[in-house]
């Protein structure tokens, strides 16, 4: 279990406005030279994978896997939720597996992640909080567990892993994947978690690609 990641602050003091539009031009006199036809074959989106991450900057899907754009379908949140009632959510997943047909979601979490830090004290933040109690949610699940970690940095990311976890199931919960199961399609649902210290991706042995590991009451039959 690692340890709350304290890294240094990085200097973002170049990034202005005309930068971006400038590493755009950068990006693309890249792209081209190391394939004429790079913009040609993004043209088809044809992804195996949905990620579904936080929204930390610091946590770009295709660069920590050292893939290529088209190659990740991407939905990020503030600490990688699958919440029933999140529309926005919900639309990307039934658009990557019904649609796109996707062969792998992946939840990623990353340690020292922020909005579990926040979900962890007893402040109130504002709006923030109703997305927060999500979280907390999964710490009530969990509590004698974390409870008797005494340490407070592994106990923020011993709950890293559980919302991972517990998100992997809520996934498993949706209709959108049962179905895709009950299909015969082949989905294949995974957790994981990043640490941003080191770039290291631990994967959190919860694959599945059946609803046989949820309970009962959940099953669509």
């Amino acid at each position: 279990m690692c340890a709350q990641e304290k890294n240094p602050v990085h200097d973002t003091s170049h990034i202005t406005y005309q930068s971006l539009l400038d590493g755009n031009e950068e990006f693309i006199k890249h792209a081209l030279n190391s394939d004429p036809d790079f913009f040609k074959k993004l043209a088809i989106q044809n992804p195996p994978v949905l990620w579904i991450g936080c929204a930390d900057s610091r946590v770009p899907a295709n660069q920590i896997t050292n893939t290529n754009p088209g190659e990740i379908f991407v939905h990020r949140n503030i600490a990688n939720m699958v919440i029933h009632t999140d529309m926005n959510m919900l639309s990307v997943l039934d658009y990557a597996v019904n649609v796109l047909r996707v062969e792998h979601v992946i939840v990623t979490g990353h340690y020292g992640c922020g909005g579990v830090v926040a979900a962890m004290s007893n402040k109130e933040f504002g709006l923030i909080d109703n997305w927060l109690r999500h979280i907390k949610d999964v710490y009530r699940i969990h509590a004698d567990e974390l409870d008797a970690i005494k340490d407070e940095n592994e106990r923020t990311n011993r709950l890293v892993e559980l919302n991972v976890v517990e998100n992997v199931y809520n996934l498993c919960k949706t209709s959108i994947v049962q179905n895709a199961w009950k299909n015969g399609q082949e989905l294949s649902v995974h957790g994981w978690v990043y640490s941003i210290s080191t770039g290291k991706i631990t994967d959190m042995n919860v694959s599945t690609s059946n609803n046989d590991k949820l309970d009962d009451v959940f099953k669509f039959k």
